[in-house]
């Protein structure tokens, strides 16, 4: 849990510096998110940072509130508009140090629920580096900037990978059984693997393109991803990282 709140620490300061200079024209710049701005980008990360923080420590609390297990991120977004760039920095500060905090001290292993389902700590905590990441880049998106890959990556593959039943699901389709084999090319030359050696459907790449891939922030046909057999091509369709709503993703050819 320590090395995975040191990771969300590290990629919330990269998400932070992406933002802290900006004023309020900058805050309000559109991103490859239908309708949202970066401003929406941050709030939805400082509301969901205090869900997350109640699911862990009044989890009772959380599933009374969150019964349905349905949420709607655009009124989410909606809600929290007056708020101006420095406002909703300073909500960010506070809500990501207190998940971070907050996590920290938990046993990877203990349930949380969330929204439709459940998981361990360690996953939660996981999960919100996956989000971090994700709205961070639409935020470099919109701002027209460029980010360099980092290792953290692998808490997005990884979390990516362990979603692809639950992908399924969210699309009303049967999981195959059928194993799918996951390589990718991390940042510093090594090579990240799921699934076993010998399955037949395949997805290799670099890593940086199965995570915009996953988290639907690139159309597969722009990424340079080897895709091979029915399964895997149909994951690769259907593949989402985050809960919620199937993403519509972006158009193939977006950011040519």
């Amino acid at each position: 849990m320590t090395a995975l709140a040191d990771d969300l620490a590290a990629e919330s300061a990269e998400l932070r510096g992406l933002v802290v200079g900006l004023g309020e024209v900058g805050w309000r710049l559109g991103t490859p998110a239908e309708g949202w701005s970066i401003a929406d980008q941050v709030s939805h990360l400082a509301y969901f940072d205090d869900v997350a923080v109640r699911s862990a420590v009044e989890p009772d609390a959380f599933l009374a509130e969150h019964r349905g297990g349905v949420v709607d991120p655009d009124a989410i977004a909606a809600r929290y508009r007056a708020l101006d760039g420095t406002e909703l920095l300073a909500w960010f500060d506070r809500s990501r140090e207190r998940l971070i905090e907050t996590f920290r001290g938990l046993d990877p292993r203990l349930r949380v629920p969330w929204f439709g389902t459940e998981m361990s700590a360690a996953s939660a905590l996981t999960a919100r580096i996956m989000e971090t990441w994700a709205h961070g880049q639409d935020i470099t998106d919109g701002l027209g900037a460029v980010r360099e890959p980092s290792m953290r990556l692998r808490h997005v593959a990884h979390i990516g990978v362990g979603a692809r039943a639950f992908s399924y699901a969210l699309h009303g389709r049967a999981l195959p059984d059928v194993p799918v084999r996951v390589e990718l090319d991390a940042p510093d030359g090594s090579l990240w693997t799921w699934g076993p050696e010998d399955a037949a459907d395949r997805i290799a790449g670099p890593a940086l393109h199965f995570a915009l891939l996953i988290t639907k922030r690139r159309h597969r046909d722009d990424l340079d991803l080897s895709i091979t057999g029915p399964a895997a091509r149909e994951w690769a369709e259907i593949g989402q990282a985050f809960a919620g709503r199937p993403g519509t993703g972006r158009w193939a050819g977006q950011f040519a």
